[in-house]
């Protein structure tokens, strides 16, 4: 099943300042997440109900939409990505 993939702005950027190569494997990534392949994990804790697909040292954080659709939310460094986005997140359910 190939799914509709919406990409947030930051995941966007992120991309466009990496190199060819990593940029590359991650528009491939991207595309073969449309069909729910890829290093494919469920997160667990408070950020339960995300998942996260991994590209090399980066990893992309992912949530289902109530249509069907893969929302991507965020991309980051594996040192970084769970902290920034937790922080991200809850800052959002803040406001």
């Amino acid at each position: 099943m190939t799914r509709v993939l919406r990409t947030a702005i930051q995941v966007v950027e992120f991309a466009s300042r990496l190199a060819p190569d990593q940029r590359r494997a991650v528009k491939s990534a991207l595309r073969e997440l449309r069909h729910e392949r890829g290093d494919l994990r469920a997160l667990e804790g408070t950020l339960a109900g995300y998942y996260r697909l991994r590209v090399g040292r980066f990893r992309l954080i992912f949530s289902y939409a109530r249509d069907g659709a893969i929302e991507v939310i965020f991309i980051e460094e594996r040192g970084l990505v769970y902290e920034v986005f937790e922080a991200e997140f809850v800052k959002r359910l803040k406001s």
